[in-house]
């Protein structure tokens, strides 16, 4: 009995010990986070919610509640200026508008990117795009890759593609003939997913999803994969929380899916080169002939490629579905600009099936409806660097050691960038038309702009230039023009569509 009563003072001794230890280290982080709140509160900011958790949980709040974040960025940008802070536990992070700030820090390899991108290296344990192109923090390892890169996606190479556009953009056109023959309804976001993703698996890679007909387990394991993101994002301790368990096997499945399939597409290409076959004249081949003149390639190299193929896969795809999909619904509510656009198609492409590169860029009146559908709506919504130095943006001196985080939605609506922001006038940008200076930038800046961003303007502009060659189209009444924030936006609707054969 007594030793019984000895075992308890000792637990009890231990749990006190502990308990104090932990509340230690609690106040010490308290400390902390008050040093981090001295050092930055003098730049501008909403007031913080909570001591701890800063503006952590206002945000959350916002988010659960089904609204768009940037929304409440943008809120704050124009009560607070062109830099404001935002706190979360110990973490500090900018939002900067100032055009001067975005110049000198995204046009520059100085600033590498920030912590975010170490997050999504792996999805719950799975490497998921690692250190690729987009997440490269370390600038050597990123200039290596892009080096490897570059060539594939030049104007020389892109020119190539244009069959490869029109073929898939046709099947899409034969899709919605059916609809039109049926008297259909058309779900134009997840037409258009499927035949984005249809360009990129055959343009980059070679091969032949064909999503309008077939079924693929590859839509779903990308959707799951970029709604990990969001979660994690949004709530740090997702992945400790039980009920969430299923979802994470599931992202787990889907991120080992997305690279087994694109380490069978780089394998099967490898060795059919090695063969000596013919290949397609593709992006991989590209990928693969440049690497294999680095003599220093190592077994990381090759999980780097793979990287890429994942990045390519999603990047490649949602946002330009997103981005069509804003345009189409766009053009439903202004139908002046509709029949602008559409004269000009008329007037370019006439009668013809295949659409030349050399038609691409007589379709201007087109180029400035994308662009002006991307200022509202930047399918990829923004970027982040991380500030090392003490540096002075805009007035207001920002201590060294934090987040910089460029919002492409809040500086594209902003008034005092863009007159009447929530107007839809493709005339803004105009050739003709004084623009302001780094305000509006949906591929980003600088060295790490988008290396996609030619290959995604071709291939959004022949997907239009075909619909609105063959097809009238009309936004079904009742639905929402609401945005839907799942890592890229996107028509939360779905921009469902009735379609007509065109007279």
């Amino acid at each position: 009995m007594a030793v019984f009563h000895v075992i308890i003072s000792l637990v009890a001794k231990a749990l006190f010990f502990l308990a104090c230890l932990l509340l230690l280290l609690f106040l010490g982080y308290c400390l902390y986070i008050k040093y981090i709140h001295m050092k930055y509160d003098k730049i501008p900011g909403p007031p913080r919610s909570s001591f701890l958790m800063g503006h952590s949980l206002m945000l959350l709040r916002i988010v659960n509640s089904d609204r768009l974040v940037h929304e409440q960025f943008l809120e704050w940008a124009e009560t607070y200026g062109s830099v404001y802070r935002l706190n979360g536990l110990h973490y500090v992070y900018l939002i900067v508008t100032c055009p001067k700030a975005t110049k000198e820090i995204l046009m520059s390899s100085k600033y590498l990117k920030d912590n975010f991108y170490k997050k999504i290296f792996h999805l719950f344990g799975e490497r998921f795009v690692g250190n690729g192109l987009i997440t490269a923090q370390n600038h050597e390892l990123w200039y290596k890759q892009r080096r490897i890169m570059d060539p594939a996606f030049s104007s020389l190479y892109l020119r190539g593609l244009i069959g490869t556009f029109n073929e898939r953009a046709e099947k899409l056109m034969d899709k919605l003939a059916d609809a039109a023959d049926n008297n259909t309804e058309a779900n134009m976001l997840h037409l258009l997913n499927c035949v984005t993703l249809d360009v990129i698996a055959k343009a980059a890679f070679g091969a032949d999803l064909d999503l309008l007909t077939n079924k693929s387990p590859i839509p779903k394991a990308i959707e799951a994969c970029l709604k990990a993101i969001m979660n994690l994002v949004r709530e740090p301790a997702f992945e400790f929380n039980p009920k969430n368990r299923q979802f994470i096997k599931e992202v787990r499945k889907a991120c080992r899916l997305l690279r087994t399939t694109g380490a069978q597409w780089i394998q099967k290409r490898k060795t059919a080169m090695q063969n000596g076959e013919d290949v397609p004249k593709d992006i991989l081949t590209q990928i693969i002939k440049t690497a294999a003149t680095d003599e220093n390639m190592t077994e990381e190299d090759e999980e780097l490629m793979l990287d890429n193929v994942v990045t390519f896969f999603i990047a490649g795809q949602e946002t330009t579905s997103g981005k069509l999909s804003f345009c189409i619904m766009e053009l439903g509510r202004h139908p002046e600009i509709l029949e602008k656009v559409r004269k000009e198609v008329d007037d370019v492409i006439g009668m013809k099936q295949d659409i030349s590169y050399d038609d691409l860029g007589k379709l201007v009146y087109l180029s400035l409806v994308l662009k002006e559908t991307l200022r509202i709506y930047p399918t990829a919504p923004g970027t982040s660097r991380q500030i090392e130095e003490d540096m002075v943006i805009d007035g207001v001196h920002i201590p060294g050691g934090i987040s910089c985080i460029f919002d492409f939605y809040v500086t594209g609506r902003l008034e005092r960038f863009f007159k009447d922001p929530l107007k839809f006038d493709p005339d803004r940008f105009h050739p003709d038309v004084t623009k302001p200076y780094y305000c509006h930038y949906p591929f980003s800046l600088g060295p790490r702009s988008c290396l996609g961003k030619n290959f995604a303007q071709m291939e959004a502009k022949v997907v239009m230039a075909k619909l609105l060659q063959r097809f009238d189209f009309s936004l079904v009444p009742g639905q929402t023009f609401d945005i839907q924030d799942t890592g890229s936006l996107r028509p939360k609707s779905g921009v469902i569509c009735s379609i007509k054969h065109r007279k």
